[in-house]
């Protein structure tokens, strides 16, 4: 999905020139960090921040960008048997950032997040995504809200309007698909999640969540209504084919799709196409399905930006996570993406976004933890196999929702 300086050096081989893996790496004083990251499209506003710190705080960052998930949690978790270690990574908050917290590999943040939020760099309310045992882990690598990006001009051309009710959007999507364009974008690799999430998200967020603590079933009656749900608008051909292969950025700029769900973080692959919001796409809120709902629904996540206890020179790290939640770093580090910050003393120049910034900070929406994150390791793999099945087979949603179930009942019968 990305593009950008990929690392292909396979984890075997890492492992191998990793000095005999067991030995304590010398102390070091290190004057530029190492940035370790899933997001390889990001290299060149990764690089400006290293350029940005070490003219701030004497500490230069480089970032060593993947574009393979899989590969790049390979990578990450064998760095902690070995002397090949980041002194930055990017990681998952949830489960993903659980595991590695017990393993005693990640450096305690609590004093950064103490500090940050006194100085008003950092809210209070996103502190839980960060806290194991009671303490905080990493910093903010990003905030994302999640809505529907779409293109402007397909609209203009067919006097279509941000919907504001989950019917509108149906009657959006059905003018699309009279005139011969599909409505939506959805894909059966990674972000299979998003409709499950989304619709699961406006129907009934409580089941949501507990679905994501165990507390209920992917084969309760509830689950199966969105999925039958999800099902119906596959059927009625909203959807473009979702194992075709092309970016969702250039989906949405040459029209093949009108709407792309996704994070704010997409903002960034609209500018670095040169498109303009307000003239060439927007963003609106995803109404909820279910209109009896006290508060629109909206997926939200959180990247952690992390170091390790282990790393050559932790003081340097945490050093830089510090001066990461600053106002100078984060307002270079949205401005530059075309993003919504986690500090909230940043302005968001886009105004949609910024709209959506402000509102969900003030409370007008129910935040909703990001499929991605909310679900533990185990479940999440047979979920994403599950989905992916799905959308290219959609009479099978009852057999997916069997197979995942397995795969939380096993899960849960040691994580209760």
């Amino acid at each position: 999905m990305f593009r950008s300086r990929v690392v292909t050096l396979g984890v075997a081989a890492l492992v191998l020139t990793a000095c005999g893996g067991n030995g304590a790496a010398a102390p070091q004083k290190k004057t530029e960090l190492t940035l370790y990251n899933d997001k390889g499209a990001w290299t060149k506003y990764f690089d400006e921040m290293g350029a940005l710190s070490k003219q701030s705080i004497g500490l230069g960052m480089k970032p060593t960008g993947y574009t393979d998930s899989a590969q790049y949690q390979a990578f990450i978790k064998a760095s902690f048997r070995t002397n090949v270690k980041p002194d930055l990574f990017t990681w998952q908050t949830g489960g993903m950032l659980e595991e590695i917290v017990k393993q005693k590999q990640v450096a305690d943040t609590t004093a950064i997040w103490q500090e940050a939020i006194k100085a008003g760099d950092l809210s209070q309310d996103l502190a839980p995504y960060y806290t194991i045992g009671g303490k905080q882990y990493c910093v903010p690598m990003n905030v994302a809200y999640w809505g529907m990006f779409f293109n402007k001009k397909v609209f203009d051309k067919y006097g279509l309007k941000p919907p504001a009710t989950w019917d509108e959007l149906i009657t959006v999507a059905e003018t699309l698909k009279k005139n011969g364009v599909k409505a939506f974008y959805h894909t059966s690799v990674l972000f299979s999640f998003v409709w499950f999430e989304q619709l699961m998200a406006g129907m009934d967020p409580d089941l949501y969540d507990r679905l994501s603590t165990g507390k209920a079933k992917y084969t309760d009656p509830g689950v199966v209504q969105v999925m039958e749900k999800w099902k119906t608008l596959i059927d009625a051909g909203y959807f473009v084919n979702p194992g075709d292969k092309t970016d969702p950025g250039d989906v949405l700029k040459n029209g093949k799709a009108a709407m792309v769900s996704f994070g704010t973080w997409f903002n960034t692959s609209m500018s670095q196409r040169n498109l303009k919001p307000g003239t060439d796409y927007d963003f609106f809120v995803i109404p909820n399905v279910n209109p009896a709902l006290p508060k629109t629904s909206m997926i939200f996540e959180s990247g952690p930006l992390c170091s390790l206890t282990k790393a050559a020179d932790p003081d340097a790290g945490l050093k830089y996570l510090k001066w990461w939640t600053t106002s100078q770093a984060q307002e270079k580090w949205a401005t530059s993406r075309g993003d919504v910050s986690a500090n909230p003393k940043v302005e968001i120049a886009d105004k949609a976004l910024g709209a959506v910034t402000k509102d969900a900070g003030g409370g007008k929406y129910r935040l909703v933890n990001r499929y991605f994150e909310a679900t533990p390791p185990p479940i999440l793999t047979a979920a994403l196999d599950g989905f992916s099945k799905f959308v290219t087979e959609p009479g099978t949603y009852k057999e997916v929702l069997e197979t995942i179930q397995k795969a939380a009942d096993e899960y849960w019968s040691t994580h209760q």
